[in-house]
């Protein structure tokens, strides 16, 4: 039997164990290595973040920005206004401050202002959530540290390198200040509208009390108005200033600061504001000021705050003459007892420079401005964009003759009837041309003249002229059915004066910045939109509103210069718009809420257009309108509409786009029309000048 002999001894130092770990030994050598080397890592990175925040630390913040005067100036260099964040600043301690303007604010802009280190990380991942899923910012979540650095050391500059330091900053901020030291300068200097920086400024200027007086509702009130002043001030859009100060109750309760019936007892409290404005600059042009500041925010692109403390100069077109004429003028033609309101603009056909503004009667009681308004119909002072667009399709001429009489017109092939009315329901019954029509303003003739021409070409022509509010192709637009705002109306008029030119409406001629480089020019677009010669005829039939027989004839003996214009009255509206050469007018009258006018009330647009065109002009000599090529003047028959005959008993000269003019002469009188009949017109309108002239010099 072979022996199987003594069992091999093992070797301990080839135990399986010891395979293993000499396996895994190079890995944890490697793992060890780089373990070592992000522990270093973590470690340089730690003191470099030291480093950078002891260097924060102890490095003074800059300067904080200093807000330098604005100032707004007229055509002649004038200053009209003036802005400056430190005028109307008045810094106050925390204490000093209603707690409820500070829950408010908090509550609404920064709701763990006192758990995080300058950025709230929850807000800022909820903001990308929300922004994400819109597809838009429609959230930010910026803290009030943030906003005071951005606000005290920055511009509003969207750049990288200014978010950069905005973080910087905010953290200095952090680091040099307390929590309450931070809230108290973030409530001394934000932006409250109007030129009030600072809580006890803006409880000056809305409620006329300290900022430790505050109540809930008032506290609430202004919490949001930062938010953009433009949109919630309730001095300009009470409807937009409620609404967020009720989402800011709301956010409050949900808060549990308050309870849901405090929120809404707050909510629903009715808040006394004082009237803004006041002293003798600030009763100055105030319509025409706001006017401006919305055009260069809104148009422009200027920032706010750039106005408010930039040091920047805004350069008008406003008149200060011309301004003061039309507040003297709306001043003297409203009765002081009376709850009627009055708008005037007043612009410059050659230019488009805006001359003089007034959007109502009182503007520390009442800042709505109708010059920009776009819900009172224009009535008969529509009429002449009709027969604009009739002249230049040639559907009438000046004699061209309907019957004045009641009358039902069909359209919509016939599926339809408008059966308009003369005012007071006075007719002739007998035909009626063109001037006459404008002179009297003869509704029937309208209606039956956009039958002619065509509603479209009427809107058409609207838009030429640079009304842009919403109308239909329907009988009514004739009689001005369709609101239209006083500023469109002097521009569309505008061109009428400047021979078929429409320049683009102007209240900013140039911008600067503190140091004198320019930010804007305005280069104002004119625009050949009509034919010299249709508008020169149109402007010829409407100075007969100022003669005898016109709707404006009342106010002829006030003006002593050519003019033309048109008036138009509705059930709440009355309206005169007018000019000469040099001016354009509309004024409008009426109730804001619609009241009806009475006959008295009616007829004091007028006096008020040639009270201020007189006034306004009174340095000027009177010119007559510049006629152009293409017009000829001739003798007519106003009952035949037919060239005059030597026999005929009532000749009028008449002016006709040159092809126009009747050929036919009248036979109804006998006798035949002048040899000379042109020469004759030529001599007979140089001397009716000459006498017009005389009449208005000696007036």
């Amino acid at each position: 039997m072979k022996s199987l002999g003594s069992p091999k001894p093992i070797d301990k130092r080839r135990s399986p164990f010891r395979v293993r770990a000499e396996k895994w030994m190079p890995l944890l050598g490697r793992a060890y290595r780089w373990l070592m080397i992000a522990g270093c890592g973590a470690a340089i990175l730690f003191a470099l973040i030291f480093g950078f925040l002891f260097y924060l630390r102890v490095q003074a913040l800059p300067a904080a920005a200093i807000s330098q005067t604005s100032q707004m100036y007229d055509i002649r260099g004038n200053v009209i206004d003036t802005f400056h964040a430190g005028e109307n600043r008045h810094s106050v301690p925390l204490k000093s401050i209603s707690p409820y303007l500070i829950e408010a604010t908090l509550a609404i802009e920064d709701r763990r202002f006192y758990d995080h280190l300058g950025f709230d990380m929850k807000g800022m991942a909820r903001a990308v959530f929300v922004n994400l899923e819109h597809l838009r910012t429609k959230q930010g979540a910026s803290t009030l540290t943030q906003q005071l650095a951005r606000n005290l050391y920055l511009t509003h500059e969207r750049t990288w390198s200014r978010k950069l330091k905005e973080a910087m900053y905010t953290v200095q901020l952090e680091m040099h200040y307390t929590k309450d030291e931070i809230l108290g300068m973030y409530l001394n200097q934000i932006y409250y509208g109007h030129g009030a920086y600072g809580a006890e400024a803006a409880a000056q200027m809305y409620f006329g009390k300290h900022a430790s007086e505050l109540g809930l509702a008032e506290s609430a009130m202004l919490a949001g108005i930062p938010k953009g002043p433009k949109y919630y001030s309730p001095y300009m859009d009470m409807k937009n200033a409620k609404d967020r100060q009720r989402t800011i109750l709301m956010t409050m309760a949900s808060q549990g600061i308050l309870t849901k019936k405090q929120a809404e007892e707050a909510a629903s409290e009715l808040l006394k504001f004082v009237p803004l404005g006041s002293g003798k600059q600030d009763s100055f042009a105030p319509y025409f000021r706001d006017y401006v500041r919305s055009v260069a925010v809104d148009r422009l692109g200027i920032d706010e705050r750039l106005i408010s403390g930039g040091g920047i100069r805004i350069y008008t077109t406003l008149d200060p003459d011309a301004q003061q004429a039309a507040e003297d003028a709306v001043k003297a033609g409203m009765p002081a007892d009376s709850g009627q309101q009055a708008a005037l603009v007043s612009i410059d056909p050659r230019t488009g420079y805006i001359k003089a503004m007034v959007g109502g009667r009182d503007y520390a009681s009442n800042q709505y401005n109708r010059v920009l308004a776009t819900t009172r119909q224009p009535g008969s002072s529509f009429k002449p964009v009709l027969y604009l667009a009739a002249l230049e399709q040639g559907a009438v001429t000046p004699v061209t003759r309907f019957k004045s009489e009641p009358t039902v017109f069909t359209y919509d092939e016939g599926r339809k009837t408008y059966a308009p009315g003369n005012y007071n329901k006075k007719y002739t019954n007998d035909y009626i041309d063109l001037r006459q029509a404008i002179a009297s303003s003869d509704n029937i003739y309208a209606v039956n003249t956009i039958m002619a021409v065509g509603a479209d070409k009427v809107i058409d022509m609207a838009r030429r002229l640079g009304i842009d509010s919403p109308m239909q192709p329907v009988p009514s637009l004739a009689l001005g059915a369709y609101p239209v705002s006083p500023l469109e109306m002097a521009s569309a008029f505008g061109t009428f004066a400047a021979g078929g030119v429409r320049s683009e409406p102007t209240a900013i001629v140039r911008i600067e910045d503190s140091k004198g480089e320019v930010l804007y020019e305005a280069k104002p677009k004119a625009k050949q939109v009509v034919d010299a010669a249709h508008a020169y005829v149109l402007t010829g039939l409407m100075e007969s509103v100022f003669e005898t027989g016109g709707t404006g004839s009342r106010v002829s003996a006030m003006i002593h210069r050519p003019v033309a214009g048109k008036t138009g009255t509705t059930a709440s509206d009355a309206w005169l718009v007018g000019y000469t050469p040099e001016l354009t007018t509309a004024v409008w009258v009426g109730y804001d809420k619609g009241r009806k006018l009475t006959t008295a009330e009616a007829h004091r647009a007028a006096p008020i257009f040639a009270a201020f065109t007189e006034k306004a002009l009174a340095a000027v000599p009177p010119k007559m309108f510049p006629m152009p090529e293409g017009v000829v003047s001739v003798y007519v028959d106003p009952s035949s509409g037919k060239l005059a005959a030597s026999s005929c008993p009532s000749r009028r000269l008449e002016t006709f786009v040159s092809g126009t003019q009747p050929t036919e002469v009248c036979g109804e009188h006998g006798g035949a029309a002048s040899a000379n009949g042109d020469g004759d017109a030529k001599a007979e309108r140089s001397q009716s000048w000459w006498r017009k002239l005389k009449r208005w010099w000696t007036n």
